[in-house]
């Protein structure tokens, strides 16, 4: 009986050690489907390389950023810190040259990865997908 009692106290610590830490931020999934032309005069911050929009969907918006013509980032606008503050979203800094949220102060580069905390996961990014001028944004 005693034996019996060892080992499911071992595989009980075991279970209660187990942790996904590869979870991420708890980022409510919404579905995505947004489809944009990247020529339209709508849009003219896209005709240059680091240019970026935002986008109404997902959660709390997108933003859009062109990395060249032929390939666009689009990224959840929540913070991963605090997904679900009342906070207006992640934007680009008045400088340009990288992304915050402003409530947190967390920051993260164009290609969507964290510079400075708190926060320790990269933003959600969603498919893109560029068939001549059209631009499709899903997840």
């Amino acid at each position: 009986m005693s034996k019996l009692w060892i080992a499911l106290s071992l595989l009980l610590a075991l279970l209660a050690g187990c942790k996904d830490s590869s979870s991420g931020p708890a980022i409510p999934t919404v579905p995505v489907s947004v489809q944009i032309n990247v020529g339209s005069l709508q849009y003219p911050e896209l005709r240059q390389d680091g240019g970026y929009v935002y986008l109404q969907g997902g959660y709390k918006g997108i933003i859009l950023i062109r990395q060249n013509a032929n390939l666009y980032l689009a990224f959840e606008r929540a913070c991963p810190y605090d997904p679900t503050s009342t906070c207006p979203g992640i934007e680009a800094d008045a400088s340009n040259l990288f992304l915050i949220d402003k409530c947190c102060g967390s920051q993260f580069n164009f290609q969507g990865n964290v510079t400075a905390g708190p926060a320790v996961y990269g933003l959600r990014q969603y498919q893109t997908s560029l068939s001549g001028a059209v631009l499709y944004i899903s997840n």
